[in-house]
């Protein structure tokens, strides 16, 4: 695993938990990481990461538009 170095205003009111969850969830987002991936990066259960998601603005569906139209489209009535 590669290691960073980041350096943040002192200002900005955030514990280093709260930096890698908003960290993985936008990688996740990103499709750069898988959900597990993600939830160990932050930190927490897989569970406890899908929760949360949310928080951050994140789906937990990670998956084009396009895909759910086709999807739609493919659905037998």
């Amino acid at each position: 695993m590669r290691t960073i170095t980041l350096s943040l205003p002192e200002n900005i009111d955030l514990e280093n938990k709260e930096i890698m969850m908003i960290l993985a969830a936008s990688l996740y987002e990103k499709s750069k990481l898988s959900l597990g991936q993600a939830a160990d990066l932050a930190g927490i259960s897989k569970r406890n990461f899908i929760e949360s998601l949310g928080d951050y603005g994140v789906s937990i569906f990670n998956f084009p538009a396009s895909e759910l139209s086709d999807d739609v489209k493919n659905i037998q009535l």
